[in-house]
């Protein structure tokens, strides 16, 4: 089989498995997303959910955090983990946003991953989230499913989105790395997939 139609068929048996791809980040709007997001980075998503209710009423917007104090804001986020390095984060592209972009989150991953400490996979995330466009959001979980498919071979995140990009129909593909997140917590885990219970077993490489 083709590796295209096995990204055809990946796409189908996980939208009839889960049918809700949703993002499992809280927010209420771009700017809260990347910063939700950036927390994320060696987190849950759960531990960030609990703490950006105060942080966001703390500094509800990119004006606000751009002028925030870097000890304040460390202490609000400190059990997400690099605390320090994701204060300062979060203050230096809230600064950028604001002076460079008119206070607005850019829509495009070569905008985005020109803020301080914003990479590939948070850029795909918030054009593909946010702004509708077509997006691969690769992430632990999609590397790991993907290679088992065997639509690649690859542990490179760069590579794996461009091959992705190839493979997948662009209108599915945002959808389909969500529910890629919600299949490799509960079923293809990283170290003992449940592959009799897998929706996927009839054409992953991994289980043929």
């Amino acid at each position: 089989m083709r590796k295209k139609d096995i990204a055809i068929q990946a796409v189908e048996a996980l939208k009839r498995e889960y049918p809700d791809a949703l993002c499992s980040l809280d927010y209420t709007d771009p700017w809260q997303l990347l910063v939700a997001t950036r927390l994320a980075a060696q987190c849950t998503d759960a531990r960030v959910n609990l703490v950006t209710p105060a942080l966001f009423a703390r500094f509800p917007d990119a004006q606000s955090m751009a002028q925030a104090d870097v000890e304040e804001v460390a202490e609000l986020i400190h059990s997400c983990g690099f605390y320090r390095t994701k204060s300062q984060d979060l203050i230096a592209f809230s600064k950028t946003i604001v002076n460079d972009f008119d206070g607005k989150v850019p829509d495009t991953i070569e905008e985005l991953t020109t803020l301080q400490g914003i990479g590939r996979k948070t850029a795909n995330l918030i054009v593909g989230d946010i702004y509708g466009k077509p997006a691969v959001v690769v992430d632990t979980h999609c590397i790991r499913i993907t290679r088992r498919l065997g639509l690649h071979e690859e542990k490179d995140a760069g590579k794996i989105e461009k091959i992705l990009r190839a493979l997948l129909p662009p209108e599915e593909s945002n959808d389909f790395c969500h529910r890629l997140v919600l299949h490799g917590r509960a079923v293809c885990k990283a170290p003992k997939p449940k592959c009799e219970d897998c929706c996927m077993q009839d054409f992953c490489k991994k289980k043929i």
